[in-house]
């Protein structure tokens, strides 16, 4: 399906949007201010990728507050992910930081021939790799690889790569070797 045949979901009574800005509300009647800030709890910067299927703090059993969570496809490490990474440990104070891939992840069945795609579609190349991969732990591993080598995160002696089961909820750790 391309991006051009993706329409909106449209609810009784609006968009998809307009449940999330009433959902919101109801959340900020009973909102209460937790009185932290933005250094995370337990000095953890969690990598993970965006999938729906993934309840990342509760699969961690992580609370509002305990640490950074950045999410894109794939949860790869792009040079972005290097920024992110490189604020949460040098501006806010996290030292470890947790990769989780999981299985039957999207980018699994994604080429490069999809940026390729999309350029002749809206004549524009994008300026963005697509990342995808045919090995999960192999791409768990090349993550774990590029956090480790960056010269700008001084933190990098707890760094750990996992793959979620998306059908078993469980984590199994990968290592550079596994």
């Amino acid at each position: 399906m391309s991006t051009a045949q993706i329409r909106p979901v449209v609810r009784e009574g609006g968009t998809v949007t307009d449940h999330l800005l009433a959902a919101n509300a109801r959340y900020a009647e009973r909102f209460e201010d937790p009185g932290t800030d933005a250094r995370p709890v337990l000095g953890v910067a969690v990598v993970a990728c965006m999938d729906a299927r993934i309840d990342l703090h509760a699969a961690l059993g992580l609370s509002l507050g305990d640490c950074h969570t950045i999410r894109n496809a794939g949860g790869v490490v792009t040079d972005d992910t290097i920024r992110s990474l490189t604020i949460s440990q040098r501006a806010l104070g996290t030292r470890s930081v947790v990769l989780v891939h999981h299985t039957g992840c999207g980018l699994e069945s994604l080429t490069e021939e999809f940026r390729h795609e999309l350029e002749r579609e809206v004549g524009q190349r994008p300026g963005w790799a697509v990342e995808g991969f045919t090995d999960v732990d192999q791409d768990v591993r090349q993550s774990l690889r590029k956090v480790r080598t960056s010269p700008f995160l001084p933190h990098t002696d707890d760094v750990r790569g996992f793959v979620f089961d998306v059908r078993t909820g469980r984590l199994r750790e990968v290592t550079a070797r596994s």
